[in-house]
């Protein structure tokens, strides 16, 4: 949730496929019909929190990454927002 009220990531063996949720070094947008700021920083965060630092992300658009690259590295949702 937060991209679009419809928004969902999918978790399977070691990977989570997180469409328009989270990129690597980014966040989907929220301007859209139905986004919500404060929705998609916390899937976000859900996310650092419940998964291990080595599952792999495979976003909407972009190169995959790792839980563990964004909670350090993504500047838009670091993880000491999370925290």
């Amino acid at each position: 949730p937060g991209h679009s009220p419809g928004s969902i990531s999918i978790i399977g063996d070691g990977f989570v496929m997180t469409g328009d949720t989270l990129f690597s070094g980014s966040v989907g947008r929220t301007d859209l019909p139905g986004g919500d700021d404060e929705a998609l920083i916390a899937s976000i965060c859900r996310l650092y929190r419940e998964l291990p630092r080595d599952f792999v992300i495979y976003p909407g658009h972009g190169p995959p990454t790792t839980i563990g690259e964004e909670a350090e590295d993504n500047t838009i949702v670091p993880q000491d927002l999370c925290y």
